[in-house]
């Protein structure tokens, strides 16, 4: 997806109320951007394998909690992995206040692309609460700056030259106060983020999890609580 910047990237009803979320953040230490890999990473499978277009009327949902969570490409099921739904609902009941969810996906082709924003659309972690609208919370309306998927200039397979450096423009989040998600398979995503988009005044990138079997509960637990030591070790006096 190519960056689109719509006006400010944060939705302030307030700047002051901006700022006193991302204060919050920072006393707590949280993230003010997490950002996901998609493909065997937030959900099962990768996007280039797939051929359709994910459509609602094809959905699969849980009869207990009536809500969608399978999206289905031809005869192929997409769910998130256990994490990346703790993860989604704890942000979507305002556990995290100061912090936005983004993407970082280098989905091989650009019907790759499409059926991972198809997918995002349709799963949800609520009844009738969609991914993509979980990632929208807290931007400003049509903003998808945050929503870096695909390798298509001015994206490419390298994360550390072109996802994160747009993510850093239109978010205008600094690096070290990101947190970031990545299967890492194909290549250590995560050791060139972090070693490649340093923040020059704090000396540091990312904070970064691997997820080599998907993101699960222990994965997104334990890199909270790394986020959380590492800013307390640099940045609380």
């Amino acid at each position: 997806m190519h960056p689109r910047h719509r006006g400010a990237a944060l939705n302030n009803n307030s700047n002051n109320d901006d700022t006193d979320a991302q204060k919050h953040a920072d006393e707590n230490g949280y993230p003010h951007l997490i950002v996901f890999d998609l493909d065997a990473c937030f959900w099962n499978q990768e996007m280039y394998q797939l051929y359709d277009i994910c459509e609602s009327k094809d959905n699969i949902v849980d009869e207990k909690t009536n809500t969608v969570v399978g999206a289905v490409s031809g005869r192929t099921v997409i769910r998130m992995h256990e994490g990346s739904r703790k993860a989604l609902t704890e942000y979507y009941e305002g556990k995290y206040p100061g912090a936005r969810l983004a993407t970082a996906s280098s989905a091989d082709t650009p019907l790759a692309v499409k059926i991972g924003q198809s997918a995002l659309r349709n799963l949800e972690i609520a009844p009738g609460v969609s991914a993509a609208s979980v990632f929208a919370i807290g931007w400003e309306k049509e903003f998808d700056g945050n929503m870096q998927i695909g390798r298509t200039p001015p994206l490419s397979a390298n994360k550390a030259q072109t996802h994160f450096p747009i993510l850093r423009k239109f978010t205008n989040i600094e690096y070290h106060k990101m947190l970031f998600f990545d299967d890492c398979n194909w290549g250590d995503h995560c050791a060139a983020v972090e070693s490649q988009c340093v923040e020059p005044k704090a000396g540091l990138g990312p904070a970064i999890q691997r997820t080599p079997r998907g993101l699960g509960v222990k994965e997104w637990e334990t890199a909270l609580a790394k986020y959380k030591a590492r800013h307390e070790q640099y940045f609380q006096k």
